[in-house]
């Protein structure tokens, strides 16, 4: 049975004598009394990769305990293992070998991060956000998060860049059809609905991380500087934009942050067969304002 990973992430990144469990330390738990971590950082679950882990336990059995916290009233929580969990559900099983280990929230939480970052489990948006809380809450540097994770400082810093993203962009991410690589280059963009349009272009044209980059490249001097508070209203911008999505969505953008300072804007959009023609109308003074409302 294979014990290594199931307590020596923790020890290994706090500097605790890691945990050694013998077959002894295992018992056998109802899989219905069993609950996974609504907050577990793995969001993504492959079920191609759930059925390939359900075949091998039916083959060989379960070759690594979950772990697994007490709750109460005879119930346990996942630590680590939620895919030998589903998967032995998938197959019937009742019962599941499990360590049970003391722990409060913030330790619980910190093993299943430290867990799945060693298992090479997360998708790098996962990957960053456990990193993040590893820094932002146990109050890691990304030096010492690099050293004990065996990863570079580079590769936590850019991992971390990642959550720059608007969370609506993020959402949008799906990770097996878009690399980090293809993320990395959005960063470049500062309007968000253009970043949507980029993804949107990735996934219909499956475009490669090099023409992603070079269409960011094009798309780099249209970008509309998020709020400030400060960024001037008339700023020049030379639109060389082709796509005419893109195009239109760019100046409904700077519509709506135009009205978001106070400005008195409307805009009005007509779809011909052949073309888009948007009208624009900014009023003069309260009275304009007040008619064209």
């Amino acid at each position: 049975m294979n014990k290594k990973g199931l307590g020596t992430g923790l020890g290994a990144l706090f500097g605790e004598a890691a945990i050694e469990p013998t077959p002894s330390d295992f018992e056998y738990l109802p899989l219905q009394r069993i609950e996974p971590r609504q907050e577990q950082p793995r969001t993504l679950f492959e079920q191609e990769k759930i059925d390939e882990l359900t075949e091998s336990i039916r083959e060989h059995g379960v070759l690594s305990p979950l772990m697994v916290r007490n709750i109460g009233n005879g119930y346990y929580q996942i630590i680590a293992g939620e895919r030998r969990f589903r998967a032995c559900g998938l197959l019937g099983y009742e019962e599941i070998p499990a360590l049970v280990q003391e722990m409060d929230d913030g330790r619980a939480a910190a093993v299943s991060l430290v867990e799945n970052l060693q298992r090479k489990e997360l998708n790098f948006l996962e990957e960053a956000r456990a990193y993040n809380i590893l820094t932002d809450v146990f109050g890691m540097t990304q030096e010492e998060l690099a050293r004990k994770l065996g990863r570079s400082q580079s590769t936590i810093a850019n991992k971390l860049r990642l959550l720059k993203l608007p969370e609506e962009i993020q959402n949008m991410m799906i990770t097996d059809q878009l690399t980090e690589r293809h993320a990395r280059a959005l960063l470049r963009v500062n309007c968000t609905l253009i970043q949507a349009e980029i993804i949107n272009q990735i996934y219909e044209k499956e475009l490669t991380v090099k023409e992603t980059e070079d269409l960011v490249g094009k798309l780099s001097q249209n970008n509309i500087p998020q709020e400030s508070g400060h960024t001037p209203l008339g700023q020049n911008v030379s639109m060389i934009i082709r796509d005419a999505r893109i195009f239109l969505n760019t100046i409904k953008e700077t519509v709506r942050r135009a009205r978001q300072t106070g400005v008195d804007i409307n805009i009005k959009e007509n779809e011909y067969e052949d073309e888009y023609e948007l009208v624009i109308k900014i009023a003069k003074n309260k009275k304009t304002a007040q008619k064209m409302a």
